[in-house]
């Protein structure tokens, strides 16, 4: 048949060649659904991997942000922590100065305290036992009938000091020995010079003269009440006498007392 057949009143284009129908069934080809065009479906084969490299790319990029974001927090902090270091380092020192400072204030006021409870232990002994000058007017001996005379307080301690340019006799008597001087005065037995010193005396300084020629604490009045205290000169001479006395009252009698 041509090219073009008419069946049953339907033209086909290009018919397929006609089949007798006495030949009984035949088997036809498979039918096979057309391709589509291939335009329609081509994909460029390095799509898939042009876009992960894409996706990598930008995460790393968030990465290093992030990381140089890190760091610049990590330095900042650093740089915080420094400025703080510093500061403190700073205050510890001034802290460690004034520290040194106060010890030093704390070590003077320690040696005041120290000078002051001193002074006052040395107020609070004096308080106990006061020292009191008793005499230190210059007086004259006018020659070996003449004599000075001075009672030695009992309940203290008698400290003597006497000075003259030309010789002297001193002597601390009892009241006994005194009035047995006396008599040997009374008697013509011997001037006051001689008689005042050969009557009995606790002790006795004969012959001396100079600075502080007598310097001396006597303790037997502490505890009793009968002491003199006697001056005389072979010739006339001043006396410059420094004379005092401390409280310090014996629990017991003393001397000529006990």
């Amino acid at each position: 048949m041509g090219r073009n057949a008419i069946i049953d009143g339907i033209v086909i284009d290009d018919p397929a060649e006609m089949v007798d129908p006495s030949a009984g069934l035949q088997d036809s080809p498979p039918v096979v659904a057309p391709a589509p065009p291939a335009e329609e479906f081509a994909r460029p084969l390095g799509a898939p991997n042009s876009n992960r490299r894409r996706w990598w790319t930008a995460l790393l990029a968030v990465a290093v942000v992030v990381t140089g974001s890190a760091f610049a927090l990590l330095y900042n902090d650093d740089l915080s922590f420094q400025r703080a270091d510093r500061a403190l380092t700073t205050q510890n020192e001034s802290l460690q100065g004034q520290i040194l400072g106060l010890q030093g204030q704390l070590s003077a006021l320690q040696a005041n305290l120290a000078k002051t409870q001193s002074d006052l232990a040395a107020a609070n002994a004096l308080a106990a036992h006061p020292l009191l000058g008793i005499w230190n007017v210059p007086q004259t001996v006018q020659g070996p009938s003449y004599y000075l005379a001075a009672g030695v307080p009992d309940t203290f301690t008698y400290h003597v000091i006497l000075s003259s340019k030309a010789p002297m006799n001193v002597s601390i008597v009892t009241f006994e020995q005194f009035s047995a001087a006396v008599r040997c005065i009374d008697n013509g037995a011997g001037s006051t010079d001689f008689c005042m010193h050969h009557s009995g005396a606790a002790i006795s300084w004969l012959g001396v003269k100079g600075d502080k020629a007598v310097d001396y604490n006597f303790h037997l009045a502490e505890g009793c009440a009968a002491y003199m205290l006697v001056i005389t000169a072979p010739s006339r001479v001043t006396v410059v006498p420094d004379v005092k006395v401390t409280y310090s009252p014996a629990p017991n009698a003393t001397g000529t007392c006990a």
